[in-house]
């Protein structure tokens, strides 16, 4: 149609374009970026400088926000008659789908990070699932970028297409860990809530370039609504981190998070889940002082005895703690060689 036919002719003469997809796919990832990190203590703030506004192509393409909806005006689906015309239309344009900023960009990558809900949804529509995998130059796809910026019916719409939930940025992490990491709720159940568990479980487990999988994420942020939602989809409680082999529960013990520790064991993480160096979270408990989440450990019958590496047991660690000695239900315990006596145990 003449309408269809303006937006194609407006895209093609405002974009930059590169040498197609083909290309742009035989980019090959810099291995360095591969090394998980042993620095996890806490989320990152940004994914991208504030600067990029997220946009790896900001200031070096000719799209601009303002040019997004007369470009797409055109587009709107009113019938599936005319909707079929303009895919028909789009698949006869192979540039349009071929074209791409400097820095990776599709028109939709630009629609999403404008926050143009509506163009975004309408691209969906029309784009073919390969278009809708797209990454960037930072390798982020479509769902990445609106699972950052919590466009929860933008994520709808690529999860209703099919898109991949198992494309990973140039951080190693896929969309659900943009999730449980920035605690986009709605964004992590909309992609899990049609998906099976046992496709499910690749992408939950999948590690980042720091070595965290989904449920490290959640748990070093605190989200304890993802948590639970993670934990219902199947995921493994367990499942160790790249670095030093923590589980989830040593990370919430880590982080003295209570709540956190409270759910995992409710739903049966285990207790005495060992780290490389052998340290049980009982071990960090005491280790870090934390007298109530070492208690909570021995209701839920850690093990006292265990020793890790350095040949310690929970008890070598607790450094006179009253609070953490009564834990101990012994008669003849000895710290730095002296008998500990007249204690309620």
């Amino acid at each position: 149609s003449q309408r269809s036919g303006g937006f194609l002719d407006d895209f093609l003469e405002d974009t930059r374009t590169d040498s197609g997809i083909d290309s742009y796919r035989s980019i090959v990832k810099p291995e360095d970026s591969r090394e998980p990190s042993t620095d996890f203590g806490g989320p990152r703030d940004k994914l991208f400088s504030p600067d990029e506004r997220l946009d790896s192509a900001y200031g070096s393409s000719s799209i601009t926000v303002e040019s997004l909806p007369p470009m797409v005006e055109g587009c709107t689906l009113s019938t599936a008659e005319e909707q079929q015309e303009q895919i028909c239309e789009l698949s006869e344009q192979e540039d349009l789908l071929t074209t791409i900023t400097d820095d990776g960009d599709t028109i939709l990558h630009l629609a999403i990070i404008h926050e143009d809900t509506q163009v975004a949804l309408e691209l969906i529509e029309l784009f073919p699932k390969e278009v809708l995998d797209i990454q960037n130059n930072l390798y982020q796809s479509p769902l990445h970028l609106a699972t950052y910026l919590n466009l929860t019916d933008v994520v709808s719409g690529l999860m209703k297409k099919g898109v991949s939930l198992e494309l990973q940025d140039q951080d190693g992490n896929t969309a659900l860990h943009v999730a449980c990491q920035h605690g986009q709720m709605e964004c992590a159940s909309g992609m899990t809530r049609d998906v099976l568990p046992s496709m499910l479980a690749p992408v939950a487990e999948t590690q980042n370039w720091r070595g965290l999988a989904c449920l490290h994420l959640a748990a070093l942020n605190r989200q304890h609504g993802i948590m639970e939602l993670l934990i219902k989809k199947g995921t493994d409680l367990n499942i160790q981190e790249g670095t030093s082999g923590k589980t989830p529960l040593h990370l919430a013990v880590e982080l003295h998070d209570v709540t956190s520790v409270k759910l995992l064991l409710k739903r049966g993480a285990n207790v005495d889940a060992i780290m490389y160096n052998g340290c049980t979270p009982l071990h960090l408990a005491v280790g870090r002082q934390d007298a109530a989440i070492a208690h909570l450990l021995c209701q839920s019958g850690a093990d006292r005895m265990l020793r890790n590496m350095e040949d310690e047991t929970a008890l070598d660690l607790a450094d006179g703690n009253d609070d953490i000695l009564a834990l101990f239900p012994f008669d003849d315990i000895q710290i730095s060689g002296r008998l500990v006596v007249g204690r309620n145990f």
